[in-house]
């Protein structure tokens, strides 16, 4: 299995991971405020991550010694340049990703409906390729036929209706630019430091912000956490520690508007997780919207080896 195939199954995994966390968060959106449940969240998913950094610290020592090697392994990068690379590059992460998660609630809080707002969440499909443009990276034609098809796909999936814009959408363009941010931050980054570490520092820092809103707008009780803590530790764990670990680890080795096309398949799982767990009805222009998008992600990865990866200008 070749490294970029495999960067695709993980973040194929990813977007599952996610779709279901939809559900999660709308269950904990019942009796939790927005920047609460995501800075518990991201803590909890930081917290996760903190063992399994500790242990790989570990095995490397065990692993010095049985070598010989007189250059002790440290927790973080000894070289104050590549330290101060792995603490900027997840505060970066972590802005980007506090910025879109409360862009996305507050332009809902607006009274944007859920399926419109998923659909302008996911533009990051379309923002993420013509970003791309700007830092030298030109996708394939293909590639660019994916990502209208999925893009068209989204649409039959999300929106119900016509489309006319509104104040909200405003707030959630701005959600889809910021993920298009810690698409491309994570693309430039997460190929130079430890995934795992940058991933943990990056949650860090996401639920010190959404705390510190939480503080000053909202009023969380213990009895609310109880109450969702189920949804929290889907949502911390699988979907925060887990779900964007995996995104760092694969973006390693994939373009990132093929990544972003693969990520964009959550809407999809949350479709589906909402039929099997919920029992929503699906209607046949979802079905087509579902169609339309993995029809894209299968585009995309036709071209191969010598069309597959991103063209430098």
């Amino acid at each position: 299995m070749s490294r970029s195939t495999r960067a695709a199954l993980l973040l194929l995994l990813t977007a599952m991971i996610w779709g279901v966390a939809f559900v999660a968060q709308d269950v904990a959106a019942d009796v939790l405020e927005p920047f609460s449940f995501n800075g518990i969240r991201m803590a909890l998913a930081a917290l996760t991550l903190v063992p399994v950094i500790l242990l790989r610290h570990r095995k490397q020592c065990k692993d010095a010694v049985q070598s010989a090697d007189n250059a002790k392994p440290t927790l973080l990068p000894a070289d104050p340049s590549q330290r101060r690379f792995l603490l900027l590059g997840g505060a970066a992460c972590g802005l980007m990703l506090a910025l879109g998660s409360g862009f996305q609630q507050m332009g809902i809080d607006a009274g944007v409906q859920a399926g419109k707002a998923g659909f302008l969440t996911a533009l990051y499909i379309v923002l993420v390729p013509l970003t791309g443009l700007f830092l030298g990276k030109r996708p394939q034609p293909l590639v660019w036929v994916a990502v209208v098809l999925s893009a068209v796909g989204l649409y039959l999936l999300c929106m119900q209706g016509s489309f006319v814009l509104e104040a909200g959408d405003l707030l959630l363009l701005l959600c889809a630019l910021s993920f298009t941010g810690h698409i491309l931050v994570i693309d430039y980054v997460g190929a130079k430091v430890d995934g795992v570490k940058l991933s943990c520092f990056q949650f860090a820092v996401t639920s010190l912000i959404c705390l510190v809103i939480a503080a000053f707008t909202e009023y969380p009780t213990w009895e609310a956490v109880k109450t969702a803590a189920i949804p929290i530790l889907y949502a911390g764990i699988l979907s925060g520690g887990v779900g964007y670990t995996l995104q760092i680890v694969a973006q390693k080795d994939i373009d990132p508007t093929i990544a972003s096309l693969i990520m964009c398949l959550e809407s999809v799982f949350a479709v589906l997780a909402g039929w099997l767990i919920l029992g929503d009805t699906m209607t046949l222009r979802e079905y087509l919207g579902c169609a339309a998008m993995m029809g894209g992600i299968v585009l995309a990865q036709l071209p191969g080896k010598e069309t597959g990866e991103a063209v430098e200008a």
